[in-house]
């Protein structure tokens, strides 16, 4: 599973470009996950792409990925209670990059206190979409 990159988004990331446009941008999670293909392309990472509004959903997944090259995550709204989610990532083997599309640091004071930081190998807050492909070419360096 060594060249296999997870990208794994959170609850209402399958509304991206509907929900709160001025926020989170137009671009669909279909866009984002198109760019991240072409960027994994590049790498000969094998991109495997999930969204879900559940949270053992995610912890399933989490646990499939432990022996991936990388996981990109954008827990969304898991990211400020989900202990399952924050022992699912501690047990992974692999880099993992946590991406939020807005900069969490400049809104609402709870947002900025993510629970599963803690466990990620870093964190890209505020750079919109770019994110995404911004966490791939960390892992591909990293692989090197």
């Amino acid at each position: 599973m060594a060249d296999v990159v997870y990208l794994l988004n959170g609850p209402n990331l399958n509304l991206l470009g509907q929900r709160e446009p001025e926020i989170y941008g137009s671009a669909t999670l279909a866009d984002v996950e198109a760019r991240c293909r072409a960027v994994a392309e590049r790498y000969g990472f094998e991109l495997i792409c999930r969204q879900t509004n559940r949270e053992y959903e995610m912890v399933d997944w989490l646990q499939e990925a432990r022996q991936a090259a990388g996981i990109v995550i954008n827990p969304a709204a898991f990211s400020y209670h989900s202990v399952p989610i924050l022992d699912a990532l501690k047990m992974c083997e692999c880099p993992i990059i946590e991406v939020h599309i807005s900069n969490i640091h400049r809104r609402e004071e709870w947002r900025s206190r993510t629970l599963l930081s803690s466990a990620v190998t870093g964190t890209i807050s505020g750079l919109g979409i770019a994110g995404y492909e911004l966490a791939l070419d960390y892992l591909a360096q990293a692989r090197r």
